[in-house]
């Protein structure tokens, strides 16, 4: 079985396909190596791509001891199968979770990638919303803890911004909710407490936003309601990133859309490759409505 050892000791399995240009993909709370498969079976024609199970995310090793577990060492997680398995620059996309633990490789890691895909974040990032965002982690945990995941799993795939998946497409929307519940109970509620609830919110990091230069692709669906803002705020904040909303489509985008969202992931890093991705010109955020400022 594949595994990168981390500098802390756990092992993480990776699967990987195709060659050319590293293309890594990072997986959300509700998903593991597996949750990627529209994204691998596409993308390998053209790239070398890797998929891992976080910690905590069996066939990965799942610690026992819940300090383990943090935004930090979700970040270095994605260096450690970077320069384990020696990608050098890399595409990293990630989604929610995942997508949260790319932004900060880019503010932490910035020479191990070639480019940023934030799709589906900004969970409790919202202006006013982290202390409900805590609260419902610390619940969520419990009830795991308490429950299992082979039963919270399918609680947390009817959350309201997973309901959209169920109306489009009931049989992926199945195999998404069976695979969340076959979730490890330990490795879930540590994810949940220590990486989930702990993390920064995005506004925090607006300084290091503001000094990024990576080429940043954020995605939010338009059915995914507490992303919104936060994308807003990462597009007005980072002056190489582009934003895309995609009609009709809730937090697992995708899974949901995956045509639309390979080819708006695959244009974005071609243009990346070709070095035709550029910084936002100044003289468009002046904050002129019709005539530029003189």
């Amino acid at each position: 079985m594949p595994t990168i050892r981390t500098d802390d000791g756990v092992d993480l399995y990776y699967e990987e396909a195709g060659s050319g240009i590293p293309m890594v993909f990072v997986h959300e709370f509700a998903g593991d190596y597996r949750s990627w498969e529209p994204q691998m079976r596409f993308f390998s024609r053209r790239y070398r791509c890797i998929t891992y199970s976080a910690r905590g995310y069996a066939p990965s090793a799942v610690p026992a001891d819940a300090k383990a577990y943090s935004q930090d060492r979700a970040t270095d997680d994605i260096a450690a199968v970077i320069n384990g398995l020696g990608l050098g620059k890399s595409h990293v996309v990630g989604l929610s979770m995942g997508a949260f633990a790319t932004l900060h490789l880019g503010l932490r890691y910035p020479g191990v990638a070639r480019s940023l895909t934030a799709a589906g974040v900004g969970y409790g990032a919202a202006p006013g919303k982290q202390d409900q965002f805590r609260a419902e982690v610390e619940a969520t945990a419990a009830r795991i803890r308490a429950e299992g995941m082979d039963r919270i799993g399918a609680v947390y795939a009817r959350g309201p911004t997973r309901l959209v998946f169920e109306e489009k497409d009931p049989r992926g929307y199945a195999e998404f909710r069976a695979q969340l519940m076959e979730h490890s109970t330990e490795g879930s509620a540590n994810t949940m407490m220590g990486v989930q609830r702990a993390r920064p919110a995005l506004g925090d990091l607006e300084a290091g936003f503001r000094a990024m230069t990576l080429p940043t692709f954020i995605i939010a669906g338009d059915e995914d309601d507490p992303t919104l803002e936060p994308a807003l705020f990462l597009k007005r904040t980072i002056s190489t990133s582009a934003l895309l909303v995609m009609p009709k489509c809730g937090h697992t985008m995708n899974l949901e859309d995956p045509d639309a969202f390979n080819r708006a992931v695959l244009d974005f890093v071609t243009q990346v490759d070709a070095g035709a991705w550029r910084p936002r010109i100044p003289e468009s955020m002046t904050g002129a409505i019709i005539a530029a400022k003189s």
